[in-house]
């Protein structure tokens, strides 16, 4: 058994990954169901290496992890919180094997609103990707009521004043199709990037722009992109290449940054 500062109580370990509660998992211990190093334990506040140690439950090696990190593709209706008196969140769409690592939704979607988003336990990671000082750039389609074209896109460029005086940095605007329905209503179906996360912003941007949102979902936050192949409602687990990609980003973000702060 290894020592040093990366040793955490034997229950601690266990616990983290769900393996049941401080008094469960000492009953476990005194069966004798639990070894670490090849050895049974008989005292469930060991002191083990989750990395470096072989742990075993009856029998079946117990690979550790600190962090996940989930891609959720919300559904309306569902909240983006933790918990909630009243309406779903996006924790109780996630198995209780996920929910024991406490993951919490990096950012927000509105209940009425779709798309990709990042539940994870890593809080450094987290608070660099909703840094304002960070502007990780955000994409999302929508459809709107009336004919939007190159006139909002401009303003978009420029920055437009919300309902309460604020001015929006900078968004780009790409207007993929126009339609009228049976009724005569025109709507415009977009696609619009923005670098900053306002309560409501993308309706918000709209209504400045004398337009309405009626469907929005999010298709990137970042580097990371919603899987095309994964249905509404569903999660996965983040590819490696995706959390490398979002640990590349966030230094790459965090140099850039440094960098303006010296000019």
């Amino acid at each position: 058994m290894s020592g040093g500062k990366k040793t955490q109580r034997l229950d601690k370990i266990l616990a983290h990954l769900g393996y049941g509660t401080r008094s469960e998992l000492k009953k476990l211990v005194k069966q004798g169901r639990v070894t670490c190093g090849g050895k049974v334990v008989k005292d469930s506040g060991l002191q083990c290496d989750p990395i470096a140690d072989v742990i075993e439950l009856d029998g079946e090696r117990i690979f550790y992890r600190e962090f996940v990190y989930l891609m959720l593709h919300k559904p309306p209706g569902v909240i983006s919180a933790t918990e909630d008196a009243r309406d779903r969140t996006v924790l109780d769409l996630l198995p209780v094997d996920f929910q024991v690592f406490s993951p919490f939704p990096v950012g927000r979607l509105d209940k009425d609103t779709e798309g990709l988003l990042l539940l994870t336990n890593d809080g450094q990671l987290a608070h660099d990707l909703l840094s304002p000082r960070k502007h990780v750039p955000k994409t999302y389609e929508a459809h709107v009521l009336g004919h939007v074209g190159d006139l909002e896109a401009i303003r978009f460029r420029q920055g437009v004043t919300l309902d309460d005086g604020y001015m929006t940095l900078p968004a780009e605007l790409e207007v993929l199709d126009h339609s009228i329905s049976e009724e005569g209503v025109r709507s415009s179906l977009i696609r619009l990037t923005i670098s900053e996360g306002k309560f409501h912003q993308v309706k918000r941007m709209f209504e400045a722009v004398g337009s309405q949102v009626t469907y929005l979902k999010r298709l990137s936050m970042g580097p990371l992109v919603l899987d095309e192949t994964l249905p509404l409602g569903e999660f996965r687990e983040l590819t490696a290449e995706e959390i490398e990609a979002l640990r590349t980003y966030k230094r790459v973000a965090k140099d850039i940054l440094a960098g303006n702060e010296r000019l």
